[in-house]
């Protein structure tokens, strides 16, 4: 540690987790995890449909300073997501194609900012997924403090290092390692019912008449 800068060891990736977790829709994983889980006010810059499922390695800075990243480019595993608690602030990017492109480079899949970015369209080009909390063309300082392989917040939501992270267009979703597995196999069956559900609907099988029972239960 050093000016305020805290640099721990990354966390083991845990791949079975991630191949349980893949192709799940995050609001299904949200939903199975008691829909406590997830982000808000963190959206896909990218303009056609992005996904992702890969593990957190978290940076958190000081608003509108990305040295920190940078160093944490350094550091990145293929499947890494790339995690960055800038303190939810717009006023200066954190990265931009040039980060992106060096990101792409070491493996990583996915760029999670609690901040803004810049050069969009790049990320469109490359089909490089990220979430941000917004645009714009300002960049930002390079001075530090911050700290890398630490449990943060983006979205309202806690990341700590090594958790699986799942995004799609409707936003992202943390999974710790020890609970991977569980999840996966809640979140698989509920994607079963709910595909069983929407055939009900289409061959005109289905019934509406729990939200007649609700409501009689709340003395409607």
């Amino acid at each position: 540690m050093a000016n305020g800068i805290f640099i721990h060891p990354r966390q083991e990736a845990f791949a079975e987790g991630v191949q349980a977790l893949q192709g799940l829709p995050s609001s299904v994983i949200s939903d199975v995890m008691g829909r406590l889980v997830g982000t808000t006010g963190l959206h896909p810059v990218n303009r056609s449909q992005v996904s992702v499922c890969g593990n957190a390695f978290t940076v958190r800075v000081r608003a509108g300073d990305n040295l920190l990243i940078h160093q944490a480019l350094d550091m990145l595993k293929p499947g890494d997501v790339l995690v960055v608690d800038g303190e939810g602030d717009v006023s200066r990017a954190l990265v931009g194609e040039i980060m992106m492109t060096s990101a792409r480079m070491q493996g990583a899949l996915a760029f999670v900012i609690d901040g803004a970015v810049r050069d969009v369209d790049a990320f469109e080009t490359h089909q490089f997924p990220c979430w941000a909390r917004g645009i714009n063309l300002r960049g930002p300082y390079k001075e530090g403090p911050g700290s890398i392989n630490v449990p943060v917040t983006v979205g309202g939501m806690l990341v700590n290092p090594g958790d699986i992270i799942v995004g799609d267009g409707d936003g992202l979703v943390a999974i710790t390692p020890a609970e991977a597995l569980a999840v996966a196999k809640k979140a698989h069956d509920k994607v079963a019912d709910e595909k069983a559900t929407i055939e009900d609907i289409l061959h005109g099988r289905y019934s509406s008449a729990w939200v007649g029972i609700a409501l009689k239960q709340k003395g409607v």
